[in-house]
């Protein structure tokens, strides 16, 4: 059987962030359209929540969902909402 459909282009369907510092046994979790956080201590739960924060806000500037951005661009976004 031949397949003529053509390969799919790869899609990030959500990111997941994961705190392994936890100190004080509290579960974090935070939830957006974009992203899943888990874990971490409070510092980098809010740390993770910062980064989200600013990665929706850059998706959002360009008019983006995250399925429909290339993977190269989610990552640059990404890189950038680490290092502003």
């Amino acid at each position: 059987m031949v397949n003529n459909r053509e390969p799919s282009k790869p899609e990030v369907l959500g990111l997941l962030g994961v705190g392994l510092d936890n100190p004080d046994g509290h579960k974090r979790i935070t939830r957006s359209d974009e992203f899943l956080l888990i874990g971490g201590s409070k510092e980098t739960h809010e740390s993770m929540q910062d980064i989200a924060m600013r990665f929706s806000d850059s998706l959002k500037k360009k008019g983006k969902r995250l399925p429909e951005t290339p993977v190269e661009e989610v990552i640059d976004l990404l890189h950038k909402a680490v290092d502003p």
